[in-house]
């Protein structure tokens, strides 16, 4: 591995990456949490590729940043595989996050079995959080309580945090099928997966709100609106037509409709995905026609609720909706969003109300959307007026065949990293340097993904043309 990194430096160095400016800020090697060859060979091979020195830097720190600093591999009672990923800067394990963080790294499974195993340990510590609490959306490392065991629901110590949100438990299974597609390993699908699956399954029904407002409530002592839920804890209420209510958004802020639209589209997706797998791996034929039944009724309600006629595009999707006619207009940068819906369900791609509603979030008519000096991009209530979140840019990237979107969404990124080198949580419009966090995982891995997806893509050249510096 030494051998492998003095490569990689040697070459960066000559290509004047490691130049004073151009420093890498990834951890030094015997700091690093994780190592895995075949990502260190695709750091190689991509920095070979990649000649403007700004970008192969940016690149080359991004995209390990999660094996590198957040990625804690073990083994579970069992003797499993057992791997427990911080967000960044919170030692939590948030459902959404870690499956995302490590999203990137799949591709290369096959090739390093010590980054397989770690992966599988992803796949197994999701489902055995999950199977803890389908409600929650963040974890500790075992039962140690943590700040917000004084929350007005139901926590237990294993809870980080207990706000429902309909896109944790998809990306569980999104995480756990892009193991099995890239790996062929099912021996992740056993009584766990079962278990999990059915408490997910129970969890969608139940908040679709049908027989009551359900088991789940939410009460937080806070100067922040949206990290409390109103009509004592159950948010505002729904009329039951089928979509599943999320009391939070992937951001962690409270919704204030309960069918919020993004969420419901992913369970859609994650719904069959499941079903697949409960049919060919597990032969649980039944167990699947229920999933692909709840994901046929969501997927009616959406078309149904969730399609709002705006007088400048034309029909586009909602953000959120309530069933009685009620609907929230606007988009989060936090995935899923309305921007993020192709990013996650290519097929999407395809929809007309999708394409309007691309055009319509990134736009000056979604109060979310900010432009300023020094960038445009969506936002939202989690940091407040005037912050853009990078993960916009980089879902309108991943979202565009257009050339030259793509490059202004590139060439902003690297514009606005505070010479940081790193991607942030948000930053100011005018002002770059004003950001906030430091170390966000997820947005990181999300570069690195993004840049290896246009490379696979046949973007090179459109990536090398880029000459800031």
């Amino acid at each position: 591995m030494k051998k492998i990194s003095l490569i990689i430096a040697a070459s960066l160095l000559g290509a004047g990456c490691f130049a004073q400016e151009y420093k890498s800020q990834r951890p030094a090697e015997g700091d690093r949490l994780f190592v895995s060859e075949a990502v260190e060979n695709k750091i190689e091979e991509v920095c070979g590729m990649l000649t403007n020195p700004r970008l192969r830097w940016m690149f080359s720190n991004c995209y390990p940043n999660t094996i590198d600093t957040t990625v804690h591999f073990g083994e579970d009672e069992n003797g499993n595989p057992r791997t427990f990923v911080y967000t960044g800067d919170i030692h939590a394990m948030w459902l959404r996050d870690s499956g995302a963080q490590v999203w990137p790294y799949l591709t290369l499974a096959s090739k390093d079995e010590n980054l397989r195993k770690m992966l599988e340990g992803v796949v197994r510590c999701q489902l055995s959080l999950v199977s803890i609490d389908p409600y929650a959306n963040a974890f500790n490392d075992g039962p140690t309580g943590g700040p917000w065991m004084s929350d007005g629901t139901d926590m237990n110590p294993n809870d980080h945090e207990r706000k429902w949100e309909v896109d944790s438990p998809c990306y569980v299974i999104r995480l756990a099928y892009g193991y099995w597609k890239a790996t062929g390993d099912d021996s992740v699908f056993d009584a766990k997966w079962l278990e999990a699956m059915h408490k997910i399954y129970d969890t969608f029904v139940v908040q679709q709100r049908k027989n009551g407002q359900g088991p789940y409530s939410f009460l937080r002592v806070t100067d922040r609106q949206l990290d409390t839920k109103n009509c004592v804890g159950l948010g505002n209420p729904v009329k039951p037509v089928g979509l599943i209510a999320s009391a939070f958004r992937p951001s962690d802020d409270a919704t204030t409709f309960e069918f919020l639209v993004p969420s419901n589209f992913f369970a859609v997706s994650s719904l069959r995905k499941a079903a697949e797998i409960l049919d060919t791996v597990n032969g649980e034929k039944a167990f699947a026609q229920q999933c692909l039944a709840l994901a046929d009724e969501v997927e009616k309600a959406l078309k149904e609720y969730a399609v709002y006629k705006h007088p400048k595009y034309g029909k586009i999707y909602a953000f959120e909706v309530d069933g009685f006619g009620n609907q929230y207009i606007m988009d989060d940068a936090n995935v899923p969003s309305l921007l993020a819906l192709s990013y996650l369900d290519p097929e999407m791609a395809k929809d007309k109300i999708y394409k309007n509603t691309r055009k319509f979030v990134w736009s000056l008519d979604n109060p979310y959307f900010f432009k300023g000096t020094a960038a445009e991009g969506i936002g939202g209530p989690h940091i407040g007026y005037d912050m853009v979140w990078p993960m916009s840019i980089l879902m309108k990237a991943f979202t565009s065949n257009d050339d030259e979107e793509i490059r202004w969404c590139i060439e902003t990124l690297m514009k606005t990293d505070a010479g940081t080198g790193f991607m942030h949580e948000s930053f100011n419009k005018d002002n770059p340097e004003n950001f906030t966090r430091e170390w966000f995982a997820w947005q990181n891995t999300l570069f690195g993904e993004l840049i290896l997806t246009l490379i696979e893509k046949g973007k090179l050249d459109l990536l090398n043309s880029i000459t800031i510096e």
